[in-house]
């Protein structure tokens, strides 16, 4: 997408993260020629030392396009190298919650139930996704409510993951979700809904986020994802956007309802949802990856400045801004564990390649990797960086 301003505010001495030669920069382009000539040596393994990991993907284009299928794109090679710098992530919880996950060989309703493992892990959509930016390598921030021996649990959870916490009080018991997980890997999940936030409360979590965004330099992403708990507005999210936007941020969205189609009018600069939810912000039937592409388009005359829409195990279609061609990046599906945590893990994919300087279709492709890596893992988000890199081998895209 054309931004009017510089792509993330940064001040000049960290250009070479971003397309730093043009204020009409695309998000997640890099203009090699503004970068010193060590930050555009390859690395011989994909993976750079630096404050964090940085992981460069190499995903290789088809040789051979599929009957029936457009042209599948060529990677272009990445020329960023933020060695030196630190892209400083903010995963925004309003609606936290402790997952249980209960794996048992069969589930039965009316009847009794075995379990074989209980694992008791933070959750949440956000905590999701700084477990995956964690596991990628990157230093993320989580911002939440917390409340009650929960909330507590939540946080000393967090903690051993090497995840920086700032909890904002909220008198209400963080809540607990439910995960059911049997042998064929089909999941069961019972989700509470969220003790209600006073107004008091809601008013001190968005002047602490206004504060931590603020207070960090140099380039920043906020990752607003979840369900909005009782007593937030529907405009909650929104508001969170433009705090981000106020304070030199990019702000990502991965929500539902009313908070979603508020947020979209606040203009988040990208936008990562699942078909269900794009099915009912966009009034669009999604039974294809065509029909993904007119969805995300209508997200984008929404607001969103560029989106994807994940279709589950057929992968994401995005569009990087209204005049850009639709990309589908894809594939081959795994066998999985449990597929709780994959969108959280391909937003964090998504976020930590275009923050490092990839392009939208080496972002998106980095994406599919991160989600379907989740596959593999034993708990939502643990992510390795051994089975993305070796996935993202694999992952194809193409305009459609």
């Amino acid at each position: 997408i054309a931004c009017s301003t510089k792509p993330w505010s940064l001040p000049p001495k960290q250009a070479c993260i971003f397309a730093a030669s043009s204020v009409d920069a695309p998000l997640g382009r890099t203009a090699s020629a503004s970068l010193p000539v060590a930050a555009r040596k390859p690395s011989k393994n994909g993976w750079k030392p630096m404050a964090y990991k940085i992981f460069e993907p190499s995903t290789r284009a088809c040789d051979t396009p599929r009957r029936g299928r457009k042209n599948i794109l060529p990677m272009s090679k990445p020329v960023a190298d933020s060695r030196d710098h630190v892209i400083a992530f903010f995963c925004v919880s309003l609606n936290p919650a402790i997952d249980t996950r209960l794996v048992l060989n069969e589930f039965r309703t009316g009847r009794v139930n075995r379990v074989s493992e209980v694992h008791r892990t933070p959750g949440g959509k956000a905590a999701h996704v700084a477990m995956a930016l964690r596991g990628l390598g990157a230093n993320p921030r989580w911002i939440g409510f917390c409340g009650g021996s929960t909330g507590n649990e939540l946080l000393a959870g967090l903690g051993p993951l090497q995840i920086e916490t700032i909890s904002v009080p909220t008198v209400q018991d963080t809540r607990v979700n439910l995960e059911i997980v049997d042998s064929r890997g089909e999941v069961t999940e019972i989700l509470e809904p969220g003790g209600m936030i006073a107004q008091s409360e809601w008013c001190e979590f968005q002047r602490i986020c206004s504060n931590e965004f603020q207070r960090t330099t140099g380039g920043k992403v906020v990752i607003i994802s979840g369900s909005q708990p009782p007593g937030v507005p529907a405009e909650g999210y929104a508001s969170l956007v433009n705090s981000a936007h106020s304070a030199g941020c990019h702000a990502f969205i991965d929500s539902s309802g009313p908070p979603l189609a508020k947020a979209l009018a606040s203009g988040p600069d990208f936008v990562k949802i699942n078909r269900e939810e794009a099915e009912s912000v966009t009034e669009t039937a999604i039974k294809d990856p065509a029909s993904a592409a007119r969805a995300a388009r209508k997200l984008l005359a929404c607001g969103a400045k560029s989106t994807a829409i994940s279709l589950g195990d057929r992968g994401l279609v995005g569009i990087q801004g209204h005049d850009e061609p639709a990309i589908h990046a894809w594939t081959a599906p795994l066998r999985a564990k449990s597929t709780v945590g994959c969108g959280d893990s391909a937003l964090a994919g998504f976020a930590f390649a275009t923050a490092t300087g990839l392009s939208f279709e080496r972002s998106l492709a980095l994406a599919v990797a991160c989600g379907a890596a989740n596959c593999l893992a034993t708990l939502p988000a643990r992510i390795t960086q051994e089975d993305v890199s070796r996935i993202e081998q694999s992952v194809r895209v193409e305009r459609i």
